[in-house]
């Protein structure tokens, strides 16, 4: 990434801009590796500069890169083509495909755009038509909120549910083994739980899974821009992904992946539209079908936020994933050593390489408190007695110091 003098300008004066007691850290702060990221990186998103942003796990901050890209498609429709003004066209369309595809591991014959995380997996579980086939579907309890439902109210029809229960906030491969058998039509998991960060070891999963003749979906949304993700290695067969988390994008776009051998055959077309064709006639009632996972495709893409999310995967591919797994990695650990003795028990099974980590609450209305008072943005879930904190690219240290301190009780104040 090629630092400006505006943007490091940008940088020093947000840091400039920090009181001085965030800096204090003695020699502790003093012994601190540097951080792998200059401070142009944290002024790219300028909602993190007034409050400590925890939470990219729920909503990724929009970078300044990603608004570039997507004025300069609002621009286009108001104004129409000029300078600095361009629609996202076809040709980027398919571009982002392939970029996508290249991020985890697939060809951009095996991505399809979709609304969502959950719209890209209902379309497969409808595929897959679960509950004409019968058979069991194996899940588990650190699922994502719609897996649990869609699956639990296809349970209703005729669809076995094996739910596979948490050992420590962990699930075990040999516990998956058990439930997944003969008749066992689909695995469905998160690749990276939204519950507390947990990475399942999907290829173990995968291998028991084909062995006895089942598939695999994987919730990768939460992986997707934070740690390295091949879907083919894992043996994953479709998968699913927003683009408003760890891509860097916003809300309202996603990207399905079906493993090119499946199309089509495992996984039918169950609904129409004109992006799955060509060189229609409307007099003769003829076309020529696409090639590859655009027969998953209906109506026209959000172009606006493909825009966005073209610019985020440039950025995250700038920064480099092992660069921001090893960045998430250093403030991660400070997190999971430094909170449990102030009283939050750890969710996050320790030596977890993601940017998610999780703690048990003894009081959830004073948790959320002190977080709001102290101008610390994370995810309480209140009826779980749950804190998800999470980390991304522009978090340094003084964002640990500040969270370990408003959270043990020690200030409340001088919000950066």
């Amino acid at each position: 990434m090629i630092l400006g003098r505006r943007e490091f300008l940008a940088g020093a004066g947000a840091l400039a801009a920090m009181p001085r007691s965030l800096f204090a850290g003695g020699q502790a702060a003093a012994a601190r590796p540097a951080g792998i990221f200059p401070a142009s990186v944290r002024a790219d998103f300028p909602s993190v500069l007034t409050q400590t942003y925890l939470n990219s796990a729920a909503l990724h901050p929009v970078g300044t890169f990603a608004a570039r890209a997507m004025q300069q498609v609002i621009d286009f429709r108001l104004h129409g083509p000029g300078e600095g003004r361009a629609d996202f066209s076809a040709a980027q369309q398919a571009d982002l495909k392939a970029r996508y595809g290249k991020l985890i591991g697939a060809t951009a014959n095996e991505i399809a755009y979709t609304a969502s995380t959950s719209d890209g997996e209902n379309i497969v579980v409808m595929g897959l038509d679960l509950p004409r086939k019968k058979g069991n579907v194996v899940i588990d309890e650190l699922h994502f909120t719609t897996s649990l439902y869609m699956y639990k109210e296809l349970e209703k029809q005729g669809v076995e549910l094996r739910i596979v229960k948490h050992r420590n906030w962990a699930i075990d491969p040999e516990d998956m083994s058990k439930a997944i058998d003969r008749n066992t039509r689909l695995v469905s998991l998160a690749l990276v739980s939204n519950v507390n960060g947990y990475m399942h070891d999907c290829k173990a999963v995968s291998d028991i899974a084909h062995a006895r003749g089942a598939h695999v979906f994987a919730d990768i949304i939460q992986a997707a821009g934070a740690v390295p993700l091949d879907v083919k290695a894992l043996g994953i067969d479709f998968a699913s992904c927003g683009t408003y988390k760890w891509l860097m994008g916003e809300r309202g776009l996603g990207f399905l992946y079906v493993k090119e051998d499946l199309q089509g055959t495992v996984l039918p077309t169950t609904r129409y539209g004109h992006r799955q064709v060509s060189n229609f006639n409307r007099a003769e009632l003829t076309w020529e079908p696409l090639p590859g996972a655009a027969r998953y495709e209906t109506g026209g893409i959000a172009v606006i936020l493909a825009a966005a999310v073209s610019a985020g995967i440039d950025y995250v591919q700038s920064l480099g994933i092992e660069k921001i797994r090893t960045h998430a990695r250093a403030l991660t650990d400070r997190l999971q050593n430094e909170l449990p003795p102030l009283g939050y028990t750890p969710l996050t099974p320790r030596g977890t390489e993601t940017p998610i980590v999780a703690f048990g609450l003894k009081d959830t209305a004073a948790t959320n408190k002190a977080l709001q008072a102290g101008k610390v943005v994370g995810t309480v879930i209140g009826n779980e007695n749950r804190l998800r904190l999470a980390v991304s690219v522009f978090n340094t240290h003084e964002d640990i110091d500040r969270v370990v301190a408003v959270l043990g009780g020690r200030t409340t104040s001088s919000v950066r």
